[in-house]
């Protein structure tokens, strides 16, 4: 028996990183999975991979037709739609005197506006069934930093959105909760892997090194099952401790 047996998952930024590794811990735990990107190639590879149980949609989560034509392809596949991740997400590095209108308002487009219109489409035919929501926010969500203008901005506002569904959606059976990863060794900070910063950050953490992918899946994976079906509207942190303190 796995723990996602029956239900059906839709994954947003999920061709690679994150939310490739949830959608492949989904289908192992027994879920048919929605793999949404933008990056085509690599999702339609992954749906391969991953076989009958997934298929992959073009999905370009700053656009509401989008979103609504991927819920409408997840149920045409598979029929219903049990849990929702919203993994999608960009980050730019500016200082505000230095960060464009353009730059900030793209990272928001994504990174807030695409988990607005996740939930937004995907609530019309979860409430039908009840489910899960899992919003992949950030330990920027909690803690500023200098040069994250938009990103922290952004996280910070998924963090409240959260807490505004799980209210309004608890009606439907739906629960949503949001992931607050720390550092995780993926293609979005690939360029900064050998920053000597980067050690003197993971030192000072009560974990000493950077998260995987596969730590922040294991933590999605239990908010998408019964498991966690007294928790809605909370925050969950996989951060190896920095948000805790510096010993």
């Amino acid at each position: 028996m796995g723990r996602l047996d029956g239900k059906v998952a839709l994954i947003s930024g999920g061709a690679r990183g994150q939310g490739a590794e949830e959608a492949r811990l989904f289908v192992r735990e027994g879920a048919r999975v929605v793999i949404g990107d933008v990056l085509a190639e690599d999702g339609e590879a992954l749906a391969r991979d991953l076989g009958e149980r997934a298929r992959f949609v073009a999905l370009d989560v700053t656009d509401e037709a989008s979103w609504n034509a991927a819920v409408d392809a997840t149920q045409a596949a598979f029929g219903r739609l049990d849990v929702l991740v919203n993994n999608a997400g960009i980050l730019r590095r500016s200082r505000i005197e230095d960060c464009s209108v353009e730059e900030f308002d793209r990272v928001f487009a994504v990174n807030q506006r695409g988990v607005f219109l996740g939930m937004k489409a995907a609530v019309r035919l979860m409430k039908t069934t009840g489910g899960s929501i899992v919003n992949i926010s950030s330990t920027a969500g909690f803690k500023a930093a200098a040069g994250h203008v938009a990103y922290v901005g952004s996280k910070f506002g998924v963090r409240g959105m959260t807490k505004v569904a799980a209210i309004e959606f608890a009606e439907y059976g739906i629960r949503v909760n949001s992931v607050h990863p720390g550092l995780v060794a993926t293609d979005m900070i690939r360029d900064r892997y050998d920053d000597p910063g980067m050690a003197a950050f993971t030192r000072n953490q009560l974990v000493n090194r950077p998260g995987t992918a596969a730590d922040v899946a294991k933590l999605v994976l239990f908010l998408a099952c019964e498991e966690s079906a007294y928790s809605t509207g909370a925050e969950f942190i996989c951060d190896g401790g920095f948000t805790t303190g510096t010993r």
